[in-house]
């Protein structure tokens, strides 16, 4: 029978005793070995996470701050648009009074200033949206047409920028 030793707790159990206590600490290696490891992927999963929250609300800003550079460019342009449409009711008026009035030269100053007048009421009041949903649905009435001068114009500013 194996006598006890005090000085060593597992002392009787010999060799099979010390086999068994260095599994336990492999195992207590292995565990904590997991737990790190299982903070570490849950710290890199936190840091994922808040990487891609930032990446979101930049995408964000650069969006707003895109919609508010758009909303500044058409109200500088419907303010601009407004002003040319003010400019030829301007040059209408100034024709009526200083143009010929009778003949066929009266007929045509009339008619020009009819057309400048018309043409600065379109500008003032519809302004830059307004332009594009007329020109959208005019397209959609010719597709045919718009899509042969969308052809001519690609040709000649590909044949004004070549020389």
């Amino acid at each position: 029978m194996a006598t006890m030793n005090p000085t060593k707790p597992n002392a009787h159990l010999g060799n099979a005793g010390d086999r068994h206590n260095a599994q336990d600490a492999g195992h207590s290696t292995i565990d904590k070995v997991k737990d790190a490891a299982g903070d570490i992927g849950d710290k890199a999963k936190d840091l994922a996470k808040d990487a891609a929250h930032g990446v979101r609300d930049a995408a964000h800003n650069v969006r707003d701050m895109a919609k508010d550079a758009a909303n500044t460019a058409e109200k500088k342009t419907d303010s601009a648009l407004h002003s040319v449409g003010s400019g030829m009711e301007d040059l209408a008026g100034t024709i009526r009074d200083k143009g010929p009035h009778d003949g066929m030269l009266g007929q045509a100053s009339s008619r020009l200033a009819k057309g400048l007048e018309s043409g600065g009421q379109y500008l003032q009041e519809e302004g830059i949206a307004g332009m594009a949903d007329d020109f959208t649905a005019m397209i959609r009435r010719n597709p045919v047409p718009a899509l042969f001068v969308g052809i001519g114009l690609g040709f000649l500013l590909a044949r004004a920028t070549r020389s």
